[in-house]
């Protein structure tokens, strides 16, 4: 959920640059279906009761889904920040392979953010994470909307979610073109 806070972040940030809300719709993001429908599995295997109910296939829905952005992710690298996206994108899902398809969090991070529900989730504390600096070890306090925790690759999508917004916002239109749209 840390990425809710990047679009209005980009969105203020594009307005202070004299950007304009409506140029946001000339943004071609090739692929979005694909990205659309990654996120969708990940909100569902991480919501009850599906998340109970996945147990032993979970790690591997997690890996496929996240894979299918990262792909739809990459196919715009023409627009500008969705290389940042895409680094942040990467790193996530190295660290969740290194680590048997969870994503490990710090158990600090974790009892700021309020712990962990029932089921599958996609943080697991972990003894010995591996690539232990790319997971999740920050968090947002329980108070604040959305609480979690969030890892180094997160900072990176929000930080390129805020800035294609804003780029998108004071630019022409850009696309990442080609023929496979």
């Amino acid at each position: 959920m840390f990425i809710l806070y990047a679009i209005p972040i980009g969105i203020v940030a594009g307005y202070l640059l004299g950007g304009r809300l409506d140029r946001l719709g000339q943004v071609r993001f090739r692929w979005a279906p694909l990205a659309l429908l990654g996120l969708a599995v990940q909100v569902a295997l991480f919501s009850d009761p599906l998340a109970e109910a996945v147990s032993a296939t979970g790690p591997a829905i997690y890996v496929a889904s996240t894979a299918v952005v990262l792909a739809a992710v990459l196919r715009n690298l023409a627009i500008p920040g969705v290389a940042i996206i895409a680094i942040g994108a990467a790193s996530n899902l190295v660290a969740i392979v290194a680590n048997g398809g969870y994503m490990p969090a710090d158990p600090g991070a974790l009892a700021v953010a309020g712990g962990i529900g029932p089921g599958y989730s996609n943080s697991s504390v972990v003894s010995d994470p591996a690539l232990a600096f790319l997971t999740d070890v920050f968090a947002t306090p329980a108070w604040i909307p959305f609480a979690n925790v969030f890892s180094i690759g997160d900072v990176l999508i929000g930080i390129g979610v805020a800035a294609t917004i804003a780029v998108a916002m004071r630019s022409r239109p850009l696309d990442a073109g080609g023929p496979l749209d």
